[in-house]
């Protein structure tokens, strides 16, 4: 190729003359394929491409996300409310059927009786632990109300005694691994004795 400025002879590709130092790459002819590609026709084309991909790639995440948002609304206001509602009894369904049960002790009694089987236990050095705790049941369990059936406890510190004294002596002999043996026995001792008032 030759310098537009000085007619030198530079190689083909070369940015600035050797010879006088021309900016070749500024002066470089145009090609055909570049004038075609710079034309207002092919730039509008161009364009038209882009807005159409453009808008059926939104028209596809809408699509997508109508389509999620319908799976979603059938899944869960449909098929899992259904589920809940046959599992529960229906919409209506009362989590508290036995809405008359209750317990009516009051705050002044509560505090009145654990006073006194405080008392009963520290003045017996806890000898007549079992006629307090019998006491305390006693308290509420005549207080408590079941479907409207007021609950009784029939049991007394006498009987209690004969099993707490077994229950002391096999903690000793086991060195204490029966303790944890001694909360069951009493709480199926104590639901033995409650029984419906009427």
């Amino acid at each position: 190729m030759f310098c537009p400025n000085c007619r030198a002879n530079v190689p083909d590709g070369t940015s600035f003359c050797t010879n006088c130092g021309y900016n070749l790459a500024a002066s470089a002819p145009v090609t055909p394929a570049a004038q075609m590609n710079n034309t207002p026709e092919n730039a509008n084309a161009i364009n038209n491409t882009i807005n159409n991909v453009s808008g059926a790639v939104g028209n596809a995440v809408n699509s997508v996300g109508s389509a999620v948002g319908n799976a979603f609304n059938s899944i869960g206001g449909g098929s899992v409310s259904n589920a809940f509602n046959s599992f529960t009894g229906g919409p209506d369904y009362n989590p508290n059927p036995f809405s008359n049960s209750t317990w009516d002790g009051s705050v002044v009694d509560t505090i009145i009786n654990s006073i006194v089987a405080s008392l009963i236990m520290s003045c017996t050095c806890s000898i007549a632990t079992p006629w307090a705790i019998c006491y305390m049941m006693k308290f509420i369990i005549s207080h408590t109300v079941i479907d409207g059936r007021r609950l009784k406890f029939d049991g007394d510190g006498g009987a209690l005694f004969g099993q707490w004294i077994k229950w002391l002596l096999l903690t000793v002999i086991t060195c204490g691994i029966y303790s944890f043996w001694v909360t069951p026995r009493l709480y199926k001792w104590v639901a033995s004795h409650i029984h419906f008032e009427n």
